[in-house]
This record gives C-alpha cells, sequence and structure tokens, in this order.
C-alpha cells in the first residue's frame, strides 16, 4: 500500500468552509477512484490554515496515473482547489513499520 502525504494550505478565515470541501471531495470523488484505501485529514493548531491530507493507495500508479490522469481529479480540484493559497506539497511513501495500535 502507498501512501499520499500533501501538505496543504488555506487562504485565512476559510477553515470551516474548506474542512466542508474536503470532506466533500474526498466523499464523493476521491472514495470512488481505482485503487483508493482510505484516507486521513489532520488540521494544524498551531497553524489552522495548514492541512495534511493522507491518502492510501494499492499502487503507485492508481494515484499518479488513474486517478491523476481521469476527469475523477478535475472534479476533485474544482472542489478544493479554490481554498490553496499555495499548490499542496505531495509525496509518495512506503510503510516500513506500524505500531499495533495505529
Amino acid at each position: 500500500m502507498i501512501l499520499e502525504l500533501a501538505e496543504i494550505r488555506i487562504h485565512p478565515g476559510q477553515q470551516a468552509a474548506f474542512d466542508v470541501a474536503i470532506q466533500q471531495g474526498l466523499n464523493e470523488v476521491i472514495a470512488h477512484a481505482k485503487g483508493f484505501r482510505g484516507f486521513k485529514v489532520n488540521k494544524g493548531i498551531e497553524s489552522p490554515e495548514r492541512y495534511i491530507l493522507m491518502i492510501f493507495w494499492e499502487t503507485l500508479e492508481n494515484h499518479t496515473i488513474d486517478f491523476r490522469g481521469s476527469d475523477a481529479f478535475a472534479a476533485w480540484r474544482s472542489i478544493v482547489g479554490p481554498f490553496f493559497a499555495v499548490p499542496p506539497v505531495v509525496e509518495h511513501f512506503d510503510l516500513l513499520a506500524k505500531s499495533v495500535q495505529a
């Protein structure tokens, strides 16, 4: 399984609307993508306009080719993109180790 980690910074004062939009985009668009396995979203405490989005994919290509090359990517960006203060920083990770509780 591959972890997509995206650091998202939104325009100040837009947190409540973005909270709704990101959940809508995840549930209505990304959750139906090929290879999608789950997600987590964390909100910044010290920096309330900073979010960490974690999406779990079966393969790297499910994200980079299947999803990003589909119309669903444009739908996702139309929902969340207007909130972005800067383009998200996105990286991919393989699992090295995991605690029993996680």
